[in-house]
């Protein structure tokens, strides 16, 4: 019974510090369970601030692309409004040429100047906007920018040259626009004999 008695004692010795180790258990749970609530409030705020700048992302792309297909189409829809303001001093200055020569007491050498004036103007205009003229008389033939019409037999320039112009080419900013259209010398055949 003594032994009993020591076996109990030493349960009661035991127990006070079983006690605290439950109590020390169940405010290390409840301490951890705050921590985990702590840890989830602070996932889900970061979760919801990552969701509003996703979608203030996709928001601000989509505006962009908006704007983009806009400007994009008004660049196509002005896309010649600089060249057409400048040719309007060319279109104004050919009215007044054609009013000009309408009066019964034209001036011939004063509508020739006007109209060499307005082919200067023209050409000023078409130099500012990168449209080059093609003229190749007494160049050698160039497929890639020359058109030939036909060619002639002649013994005074090297083959494959072009000795007339029948319409200047065009490029713009080195793309071809037109072809120039030329004849383009060949060499000289033999004469045939007619005694054969």
């Amino acid at each position: 019974m003594e032994e009993k008695q020591q076996s109990e004692q030493a349960e009661e010795m035991v127990a006070p510090e079983n006690a605290a180790e439950v109590v020390d258990a169940e405010s290390v749970e409840v301490v951890a369970e705050k921590d985990l609530v702590r840890l989830l409030e602070d996932a889900r705020s970061k979760a919801d601030e990552h969701w509003d700048a996703l979608v203030r992302a996709r928001a601000e792309i989509e505006n962009l692309r908006k704007r983009h297909e806009r400007d994009l189409e008004n660049a196509h829809k002005f896309a010649l409004d600089r060249f057409t303001q400048d040719l309007l001093q060319v279109w104004d200055s050919l009215e007044l040429g054609h009013q000009a020569a309408q009066d019964e007491n034209v001036d011939v050498a004063r509508l020739r100047e006007g109209t060499e004036l307005t082919l200067k103007l023209l050409n000023d205009v078409m130099g500012k906007n990168q449209v080059e003229q093609i003229d190749p008389e007494g160049e050698a033939f160039n497929p890639e920018l020359h058109q030939a019409m036909s060619m002639q037999e002649r013994d005074d320039v090297e083959p494959n040259t072009v000795v007339a112009v029948v319409q200047k080419g065009y490029s713009l900013n080195g793309r071809l626009l037109r072809p120039a259209m030329v004849i383009v010398s060949r060499v000289p055949s033999a004469p045939v004999d007619e005694q054969a």
